[in-house]
């Protein structure tokens, strides 16, 4: 697997500084109340457990399922989503977290949907942003970092369910995912 790593782009403890960071910024946006917090799996898994655990906060979490990628490294333009909503989010505060804002297709796809069901606010999180590869316009309020315009993975991102579990952020050789 380590063969397969073109470059690190973000460290173990940059990610865990920037994510602390992140939280701090959720818990002061969000004092007094109490926000649905959404991950979209599969990717989110690990930023969502280290984010939760750092907001200071009464919150509900749920999960979606929804991808438009597949087993390839380019999307498919269709987001495919696991479930419709199986819990209420009429009049929350919800904010939506995703592992990496690229195409902005899966992003705008459940934005849209959560805002069908008249959340009282919805706001992005992302960990990573790829804007190079922006296809429809979707902004992040809390973005991590902001990163080239290469195959990341690591930290939750995968290339066809792989590298999921490296502890850093890192590009793919091109060779791997072509």
């Amino acid at each position: 697997m380590i063969n397969d790593i073109k470059e690190i782009i973000f460290s173990e403890e940059q990610i865990k500084r920037r994510v602390k960071e992140l939280a701090e910024q959720i818990n002061l946006d969000y004092a007094g109340k109490s926000p649905l917090l959404i991950g979209i799996l599969k990717g989110c898994f690990i930023f969502f457990a280290d984010l939760v655990r750092s907001i200071d906060l009464k919150c509900e979490i749920r999960f979606i399922l929804a991808s438009s990628y597949g087993f390839s490294s380019i999307s498919t333009g269709n987001v495919k989503v696991g479930t419709e909503l199986d819990f209420e989010i009429a009049g929350r505060d919800v904010i939506l977290i995703e592992d990496i804002l690229d195409s902005g297709i899966t992003l705008s796809a459940l934005r849209k949907l959560l805002l069908r069901n008249e959340p009282e606010s919805l706001r992005i999180c992302v960990l990573l942003d790829k804007p190079d590869r922006r296809q429809i316009p979707v902004d992040a309020d809390y973005l991590g970092f902001v990163c080239p315009d290469e195959f990341m993975v690591g930290y939750g991102l995968d290339y066809a369910e792989g590298y999921r579990n490296l502890p850093y952020i890192a590009s793919l050789k091109p060779e791997v995912y072509s």
